[in-house]
């Protein structure tokens, strides 16, 4: 006879949440729009324009011409698993950056945020950490349990912006993979729907009007909202 105390918690109540599917979400320091090579691929690729360093880890890129990385683009934009986002600096106006949903699966209420990509110009930017924050408030409103988010082992900038988010880091899979021809110890961090709402207030005061000087300067820091510690 099985002993339900071995066993996980029963998930009463739980419906498999759609797929991403919104082409626009709006916010008030960035958009992010499906991602469409016509309309995107030229404006960031021109934003990333001397900045190799930005593809280092990366399963892609550098992309020496424009036609190589619309290509690369054009691909993208067909899948639904990644499923891409540019993201538009409001202040701007252009296209600095990107971001995927990827490992989807609804069945178990799990999906995943990577493929981020920021431009020298969208780095360390309000509009930057909306982006994601707006991944993260769709997946868990939308039903998601589980959000994750994964890195190069090696990538400090990334585990900072993941801690900094509220993510609670799970471990390092050991040689997870080979990345152009390089070993890639891959970190884990996750969000749980548990954690979710005192993530979502701490994100909300962060993106109060009230919180930004008139230079556009954070008030309180995010990290110091979510118990991160980023920078």
């Amino acid at each position: 006879m099985n002993d339900a105390r071995h066993r996980g918690a029963l998930v009463e109540g739980f419906t498999p949440p759609p797929a991403p599917g919104p082409a626009v979400i709006e916010g008030r320091f960035m958009r992010l729009e499906r991602l469409d090579a016509v309309r995107h691929a030229t404006e960031l690729h021109r934003a990333n324009g001397g900045a190799d360093e930005v593809w280092d880890y990366m399963g892609y890129g550098a992309f020496d011409t424009l036609d190589a990385y619309r290509d690369w683009q054009t691909t993208m934009a067909q899948l639904s698993d990644p499923f891409f986002y540019a993201i538009r600096d409001a202040a701007s106006g252009k296209v600095a950056g990107l971001a995927a949903y990827l490992r989807i699966e609804p069945a178990h209420g799990v999906i995943e945020i990577g493929h981020i990509q920021l431009s020298p110009a969208l780095q360390r930017t309000a509009a930057a950490s909306e982006a994601l924050m707006a991944m993260i408030r769709w997946a868990f409103e939308t039903g998601y349990r589980r959000v994750e988010w994964k890195c190069d082992a090696l990538n400090a900038p990334s585990r900072r912006a993941a801690l900094r988010l509220g993510f609670v880091f799970e471990g390092v899979f050991r040689k997870h993979m080979v990345v152009k021809g390089r070993n890639r110890d891959t970190a884990w961090f996750a969000i749980t729907d548990t954690e979710w709402p005192a993530l979502r207030t701490a994100y909300d005061r962060w993106l109060s009007p009230d919180n930004f000087d008139g230079a556009s300067r954070q008030r309180e820091s995010l990290s110091a909202l979510t118990k991160g510690d980023g920078r």
